[in-house]
């Protein structure tokens, strides 16, 4: 396949903006993860969680589905680069499909990083954008209750426990749902 610097005209994504941290960089999919995030989609412990792994077709619905979003609706999930590496390592950021319990902030990492902190580093990004430049009023993390690891991220980012919510279709499982209003986030920063 075609680079995507080999293709000018699409620019689509160049519209994306681009996060840092310290120790990352949120920036838009390209076709150049695909690679890494088909892996990602095809581990059974990072998808153990969410919804079991994907085969390559499904994983490259499922990314051109975050890019779309951010055309239809203006926002979706980050690829997560490790900046010193240059290498893709997960996702995360504002996702809203239909239908969804609310304005999420969600991560999923490759387990070579797992442990590392990068999911609340990514996610605290990924936060402030969500308040400060997509104004949302709150945000919350639907979380599978035995998905300890998430959990922690969510407490380490200031949500708290809300309820037990059902995902629409195709998901169909019942969640937990942690959560936060802009306020709250304000008053931890």
């Amino acid at each position: 396949m075609p680079r995507d610097a080999d293709r000018p005209w699409l620019d689509m994504t160049k519209s994306i903006p681009e996060l840092r941290t310290e120790r990352l960089i949120l920036r838009a999919p390209r076709q150049d993860d695909f690679p890494a995030w088909a892996e990602h989609m095809a581990d059974p412990d990072v998808m153990r969680y969410l919804g079991g792994t994907n085969p390559p077709l499904s994983a490259w619905r499922n990314m051109t589905s975050v890019v779309g979003a951010w055309a239809i609706v203006g926002f979706s999930m980050f690829s997560v680069i490790e900046a010193a590496s240059g290498r893709w390592i997960g996702r995360t950021g504002p996702w809203r499909p239909e239908g969804w319990p609310g304005n999420e902030i969600g991560w999923s990492f490759s387990k070579a990083v797992w442990g590392k902190g990068y999911a609340t580093e990514a996610a605290q990004a990924a936060m402030a954008f969500a308040f400060e430049t997509l104004k949302w009023k709150d945000c919350v993390h639907s979380i599978d209750p035995q998905n300890v690891a998430s959990i922690a991220v969510a407490a380490r980012l200031g949500s708290d426990f809300m309820a037990v919510v059902s995902l629409p279709a195709p998901n169909d499982k019942d969640v937990n749902l942690y959560g936060q209003t802009v306020e709250q986030w304000r008053a931890r920063r």
